[in-house]
């Protein structure tokens, strides 16, 4: 423990434990040695300002061991998880609990909001004042099949207003993605609060400023990555944040800072500026996005490393008129009531510049590539940056106190994967003492702490890692007949009860095909024969049920109890060769010296095995077993690494032994 003055008293860690105490027996569960820890390693982490990474598995009880020191805290907290169902458990169920056990704790401040956003609250402008179409035309009532909902939509928003709501698409009537753009509008359409004629009612400002109101905020990683790496102010000053879910944290940012543009997109903001710009501008814009149309169809699929003429040409091209449409647009006089068309088809072609910009610079540190498209979808350019270490640690680690926890954070057994990948230097690990673990600090250094607090669960005794060491390596050609018995004589033995989490969705069905053929007494569904919670509702209600999937199974599920006691993992899930961002990422790792397969392929394939390896374990009675058909995790150099990222369980390679085992728990009477 840092010796530095601002460390908390044994008094203050003292009162960390009271308080966590006190939650605990409100939410009516019982102490667990690894809460206390990690609550009391949070609590110090904020007060010597010292980074924080903190693995606590499944059933550890990490929220509240978090929420209590981030109460505590005397400044505000940020808390950014990566999934809405976990950032709907803080905000239903955890947090209110958790504020009516500190009721009337003095010195605590418990106030809390909820930021999401633009895009996920209803916008009553667009609402009360119509839809711009594609000419920016504002359109009143809905045309086609989707008017009812959207009707509906609107006047659940207007209920919303009258009653004080939130407006949020999580408790709105249920919709699709298309629906939803009808009644809401992202950050560019916004005409900003001071200019709307409902701005006092808005719902997301006053979600807003009711975050500046709190003390405790409670966001997404991809809001918090906007606002702390891309510099574009979406949540109030803040000292820490603590992110939950952390090893989701690369790929969210990432995400948010990944641009695609097709001729599609700029033929859209060329029609949407037609009715405002009087030049020529809007057509120069709309030949643009022919020439980028026709340079787009000679182009291949795949990574860029040097732009070809052609694409480079429509680029400059899309780039130079968008440029030209956006000053061509008219200033509106001080005065003015807002114009949403305008407002939006500005907007509009504004994001085609800057991302035709990105795209005709193809700097060194963007991956720029061509996705194939597919019958109705045409082709377009992506770009994303190489890496993410760098912008996050400038931008957020040098600012904030940052607190990264998940249940698979020690990848090969130690922290140095994941760390590295945030921007966390192995040299600037801080021992027990307080030192650094590696050379002398420099002025730009971030001391961190790494904290395994482990698991209530018994994994030696519950659980069985299965490593088919016989059967043959997976080809590029699907599953093989060998590994297709396998499956078969695996989930037979277990009489269902399975989870087959699957490298693609052609294999989640060859499999299925299979199952359905040889064991025809099963219930064998497969993701997409209809939504993910009515195929876990169907796997729960039946035991006797295998459920196929790709990686929203390996990640998304959480099923207790006797529903699943086999998972069974088709091969190890390195990303695909022709990834254009990974491949980017590997060999720019190689070129600076390093080992580009084990810091990319294999990271990311051990991360997506521990996290499908999670799926079996989800309470202290549960037992089973993890499958894995891949003899590399045995046979292979890098397999020590890769099993080394997994829970504790008990290993073997003999198939006998295996289904002895799981005929003997489907035999056991249900608890």
């Amino acid at each position: 423990m840092t010796t530095s003055p601002d460390a908390p008293a044994d008094a203050d860690l003292a009162r960390v434990r009271s308080v966590l105490a006190t939650a605990v027996r409100g939410l009516g569960g019982s102490e667990r040695p690894g809460q206390v820890a990690m609550a009391e390693a949070v609590a110090t982490a904020l007060e010597d300002a010292t980074h924080l990474l903190v693995q606590a598995g499944t059933g550890t009880g990490k929220s509240l061991a978090y929420l209590v020191p981030a109460l505590l805290h005397r400044q505000r907290v940020v808390v950014a998880t990566a999934t809405l169902a976990l950032q709907h458990q803080l905000v239903e169920r955890d947090v209110p609990r958790l504020v009516a056990a500190l009721k009337g704790t003095a010195g605590v401040d418990t106030s809390y909001a909820v930021l999401k956003g633009r895009s996920n609250y209803a916008c009553l402008h667009r609402i009360r004042e119509g839809v711009p179409d594609d000419q920016g035309v504002l359109v009143d009532v809905p045309q086609g099949s989707m008017a009812e909902k959207v009707l509906e939509l609107r006047s659940w928003a207007e209920e919303e207003a009258e009653r004080g709501g939130t407006g949020e698409r999580d408790a709105a009537p249920r919709h699709t993605e298309r629906e939803w753009r009808q009644v809401s509008v992202g950050h560019r359409d916004c005409l900003g609060a001071t200019r709307c004629q409902f701005g006092q009612e808005c719902f997301a400002e006053q979600a807003r400023e009711k975050a500046h109101r709190s003390h405790l905020v409670i966001t997404n990683h991809s809001l918090l990555a906007i606002d702390a790496i891309e510099g574009v102010p979406m949540i109030p000053d803040y000292d820490a944040v603590v992110v939950d879910e952390a090893h989701e944290l690369v790929a969210r940012v990432t995400q948010a800072a990944t641009d695609e543009l097709g001729a599609g997109d700029v033929e859209r903001a060329a029609r949407r500026a037609q009715r405002h710009v009087d030049g020529s501008e809007a057509d120069d814009l709309a030949d643009a996005a022919t020439a980028l149309r026709d340079a787009l169809g000679a182009a291949t699929a795949g990574r860029i490393e040097r732009l070809s003429a052609d694409l480079g040409d429509a680029l400059q091209l899309v780039r130079d008129a968008a440029r030209s449409c956006v000053s061509a647009f008219p200033k509106e006089a001080s005065g003015d009531d807002a114009d949403a068309g305008r407002q939006q088809a500005r907007g509009g072609v504004q994001e085609v510049f800057q991302i035709a910009e990105r795209m005709a610079a193809n700097g060194q540190h963007d991956v720029l590539w061509v996705a194939e498209g597919g019958e109705r979808i045409p082709p377009r350019l992506c770009v994303a940056p190489l890496q993410v270490w760098g912008p996050m640690r400038d931008r957020l680690l040098a600012d904030k106190t940052v607190v990264l926890t998940s249940a698979t954070l020690m990848l090969g057994g130690d922290f140095g994967a994941v760390a590295g990948s945030l921007g966390l230097k192995p040299g600037e690990q801080l021992g027990s003492s307080g030192s650094a673990a590696g050379a002398a600090a420099s002025d730009d250094a971030q001391p961190w702490r790494g904290l395994d607090v482990g698991s209530p669960f018994d994994y030696g005794q519950q659980a069985i890692l299965y490593v088919a060491r016989h059967l043959p390596q997976p080809g590029r050609d699907g599953l093989g007949q060998t590994t297709l018995d396998e499956i078969v004589g695996l989930i037979d033995a277990a009489e269902g009860r399975t989870l087959g989490l699957f490298s693609s969705r052609r294999a989640a069905e060859a499999a299925a095909e299979v199952v359905r053929a040889r064991l025809p007494h099963l219930t064998t569904l497969v993701q997409g024969d209809a939504q993910l919670p009515e195929l876990a509702r169907q796997f729960v209600e039946d035991p006797h049920t295998c459920l196929f999937g790709t990686l929203s199974l390996w990640q998304g599920l959480d099923v207790p109890g006797d529903t699943c006691q086999l998972v069974l993992i088709d091969r190890i899930p390195f990303p695909r060769p022709d990834d254009p961002l990974m491949s980017a990422r590997q060999k720019a790792a190689d070129e600076a010296g390093g080992n580009g397969f084990m810091q990319v392929a294999a990271t990311h394939a051990a991360l997506l095995l521990a996290q499908g390896a999670g799926r079996l374990i989800r309470s202290s009675g549960d037992r089973g077993v993890v499958a894995i058909l891949d003899p590399r995790l045995a046979t292979a150099r890098y397999g020590g690494f890769l099993r080394a990222s997994l829970p504790p369980m008990w290993t073997t390679t003999d198939p006998r032994l295996v289904r002895q085992a799981l005929a003997r728990l489907a035999a056991a009477p249900a608890r």
